[in-house]
């Protein structure tokens, strides 16, 4: 791996975003095309048709699969879950280029992570305009000394990344790189009237305008799109679809079938859609939900399986026939009735992507999802 080399895989990245629409700027292509995405990634792993791969410097095909859009994860928990990665660049890109801010401005970015995002930042707005926050000292202190050696020294501070960082507020901008299940108060305190927030909250990127009076609202960004949720603490280890797999398969409790509301072009394809809850008012009202795909090859049936650890609450859904799902359920929480019932609202509306949808939060907390129509104006208020 030579510097020349380097540079050739971060030019044909960079071009190739450009081309396919993720970037657009001049000051963020540059920055993707100086900052060696190498440098803060010299080891990870990433999925491959072949199951998941590891790569190390020293592998021939390092650079490639470095500069592949993809993500590449850096770091796991104890459990095995992936608490760090270096993002696809190009959605990186996308969530850059609705960063609407200048050289000079002051920004905070939530989730340090590998540094990488951090030099790009630096890199257009200067390292003094750059303050960024992770949960792990581990990572800040990396990230610190990797930043360092390509010339980059912004302020890095180790904590809870939710609470923001007073000391340096308030900012023009804030970046968040992991997650959220709701738009903290302290974000929304320490941006100026003005400044912007861009995020993952659900499975999609929105981006707002904080008010005068402290509240915020905007639209979602085009793409689909799930972070890793912000940590409470360094140790922490996520609840994941895995670990309930037995109980969804194995669990007794209250059963029912019923029809599938607004089916329009097959049950399989709903069911599909049920699983991968890709529509944003399923995936804002069920935080905390978790969905995964399980197959019972004794009976030959695919089968969504949800779970709400908070309550314990898990359902299992399967096909009955053609327009008909059975619902198998227990705790005290109807997971599959909630699901079905906005996937249902989902369909009637056409299937619409995140770019559809925008959302508002008030000076109270209160957030509110809202969607578009050809007619009217349809939304939700966001379990607190």
């Amino acid at each position: 791996m030579t510097p020349a080399a380097s540079q050739d895989a971060r030019n044909r990245m960079t071009a190739a975003m450009a081309s396919g629409g993720a970037l657009s700027s001049p000051a963020w292509t540059t920055a993707f095309a100086s900052v060696p995405r190498e440098v803060f990634a010299p080891s990870f792993s990433l999925h491959t048709e072949d199951g998941e791969r590891t790569y190390h410097q020293e592998s021939p095909e390092f650079l490639d699969a470095c500069y592949t859009d993809t993500s590449l994860i850096t770091q796991r928990d104890t459990a095995g879950t992936p608490i760090s990665s270096s993002s696809a660049p190009s959605l990186m890109a996308r969530m850059l280029e609705a960063f609407t801010v200048s050289r000079g401005d002051r920004v905070l970015e939530i989730g340090t992570g590998t540094g990488y995002n951090t030099a790009l930042l630096c890199h257009h707005l200067g390292s003094d305009s750059v303050t960024s926050v992770d949960i792990d000292p581990g990572l800040t202190v990396a990230a610190r000394d990797k930043l360092a050696r390509l010339g980059y020294g912004p302020t890095i501070n180790t904590g809870d990344g939710t609470a923001g960082y007073q000391e340096r507020a308030p900012y023009d901008g804030i970046l968040a790189t992991c997650g959220v299940r709701r738009i903290p108060a302290a974000w929304l305190a320490q941006t100026r009237p003005g400044g912007i927030i861009v995020t993952n909250i659900g499975t999609g990127i929105v981006r707002l305008t904080v008010e005068g009076n402290g509240a915020a609202a905007g639209a979602f960004l085009p793409d689909s799109a799930s972070f890793m949720i912000a940590r409470p603490a360094a140790d922490h280890v996520a609840h994941t679809a895995p670990a309930y797999t037995g109980l969804i398969m194995n669990a007794e409790g209250r059963s029912r079938t019923q029809p599938i509301p607004e089916v329009s072009d097959g049950a399989g394809d709903y069911l599909d859609d049920l699983m991968r809850a890709e529509a944003l008012e399923v995936s804002l009202n069920q935080l905390g939900v978790l969905a995964m795909t399980l197959i019972d090859k004794e009976r030959g049936r695919k089968i969504c399986g949800l779970i709400h650890p908070a309550t314990s609450s898990w359902a299992r859904v399967t096909l009955a026939g053609e327009t008909t799902v059975t619902i198998e359920h227990g705790g005290p929480l109807d997971l599959a009735a909630e699901r079905l019932e906005l996937f249902a609202q989902w369909i009637r509306a056409g299937r619409p992507g995140p770019g559809n949808y925008g959302l508002a939060v008030g000076t109270d907390g209160v957030h509110t999802l809202w969607r578009d129509a050809e007619t009217d104006r349809q939304s939700w208020v966001l379990p607190s």
